[in-house]
């Protein structure tokens, strides 16, 4: 689905990724709604978009609030006139921790969050997205969505889950008008530690220094790329794809790599 004059949703719009997303779909003469619950960092993204503002609305909202997320769809559509695309952003990681030393609190927090709430704006969204004549719902899962990192072992689990989510509503969707893809982003440069009520790390504030390290604005054109080519799934940078690989042709080896890299840091 091309994006030019499309309204399309996308959550964790304030910083980012997917403020990222949201400026880059501007740029492609898409109209946009930015969710986010940080009301700040909605402020920043519409002083980003400088003379493409009048095409973006902002809207705060916890996308973990099932009845004011059901009651959204109502809102973008008398800003916007019609919605023709969700892009499910938003995300939190755990404490590098591992699973028996996590508290329930933040294992469901983790959960609502990277799951459910995508789970609620499918289940908000996609009857209007049917009655238009395309439309494309992304979902950005993670490496860890098809591979497991120790200490970030929830993460995983919540976005492996939303991973089979979106390829059951390809399966379930393939006959109809909507379009649907998963995306598996690699190493960041964002604000992913903040937001999710972490210590920050420095590669949040640092230029990055490894090949693999994607800023948000190249990862936001891949991204939206890959929604214009409807594609199925699309991995996200370079680790992402050598990684991908990697965990197919031998899953034990892959994990063993992986609990060896970390141990390193």
């Amino acid at each position: 689905m091309k994006v030019k004059n499309k309204v399309i949703v996308v959550t964790g719009g304030g910083s980012g990724l997917g403020q990222a997303m949201a400026l880059h779909l501007l740029d492609l003469g898409a109209k946009v709604a930015a969710v986010d619950m940080n009301a700040d960092a909605l402020i920043e993204t519409a002083k980003l978009a400088g003379k493409n503002s009048t095409a973006l609305s902002t809207h705060i909202l916890n996308i973990t609030d099932r009845e004011k997320v059901l009651q959204f769809p109502e809102e973008v559509i008398n800003t916007h006139g019609t919605v023709d695309g969700l892009i499910n952003n938003a995300g939190i990681i755990q404490p590098f921790i591992p699973v028996n030393d996590l508290a329930y609190e933040k294992i469901e927090q983790v959960m609502n969050v990277n799951f459910y709430g995508a789970l609620y704006m499918v289940k908000a969204f996609l009857p209007f997205l049917l009655k238009r004549p395309e439309a494309h719902i992304v979902n950005v899962s993670s490496l860890g969505g098809f591979m497991p990192f120790p200490g970030q072992t929830i993460y995983g689990a919540s976005k492996a889950a939303l991973k089979l989510l979106t390829e059951g509503l390809y399966a379930e969707l393939k006959e109809t008008n909507v379009k649907v893809s998963i995306i598996h982003p690699g190493a960041m440069q964002t604000k992913i530690m903040s937001n999710s009520g972490l210590e920050s790390r420095s590669e949040e504030t640092e230029p990055p220094k490894s090949g693999m390290i994607l800023s948000p604005q190249d990862a936001a054109k891949k991204i939206i790329r890959a929604m214009e080519k409807d594609k199925f799934r699309a991995m996200v940078g370079k680790d992402a794809t050598l990684l991908d690989i990697l965990y197919r042709i031998h899953p034990r080896k892959a994990v063993d790599f992986i609990v060896k890299k970390m141990a390193q840091k």
